[in-house]
């Protein structure tokens, strides 16, 4: 898309997708995810079937986004509420047992990588080391987003498989 096609798109679609986040989200958070579908839709409308609907597949997406949000939401509130057991677990994991039991794991996880593949080495040290997000490890691999996410959960599944031996 060009960017004056992004700009026509954007304006003829953006306030009712935002009228739609905020019915469930606070101003700012909506806000932001409509730029996050936005961002997402431009990048992925070549792929779209030229008679989709698409007005549908970008609530389909903001609604995706909202989800992806709740659920961060949840897990931060509970880690939140969990901060005395793990000021406690803290105390705990400075004990020598707890690093000798640390390091074994680690040498276990290492040993593991290395059993793999090359392709799998990679995307699993992106994603987990480097904390590469999918999209841009998809761009680093020259792989579709699609294509590397189902990299990423095959490479788990064989580091599983592999560690699980040892």
């Amino acid at each position: 898309m060009k960017e004056n096609e992004i700009e026509i798109f954007y304006k003829k679609f953006s306030p009712r997708i935002f009228r739609y986040l905020q019915q469930y989200l606070p101003d700012e958070a909506a806000q932001e995810l409509l730029n996050d579908v936005f961002f997402d839709a431009v990048e992925e409308i070549t792929k779209l079937k030229k008679q989709k609907n698409l007005s549908a597949w970008l609530y389909k997406i903001a609604h995706n986004k909202m989800v992806d949000y709740y659920r961060k939401q949840k897990i931060k509130s509970f880690l939140l509420s969990q901060v005395p057991f793990l000021e406690i677990i803290a105390e705990e994991i400075t004990q020598p047992e707890f690093i000798l039991e640390k390091n074994k794991i680690r040498d276990n996880i290492e040993t593991t990588i290395l059993a793999l593949s090359h392709n799998y080495q990679a995307i699993l040290r992106m994603h987990y080391e480097e904390q590469m997000p999918i999209k841009l490890i998809a761009l680093e691999l020259n792989l579709s987003p699609k294509a590397a996410e189902s990299l990423l959960y095959r490479a788990r599944q064989q580091f599983i498989k592999v560690y699980e031996r040892k």
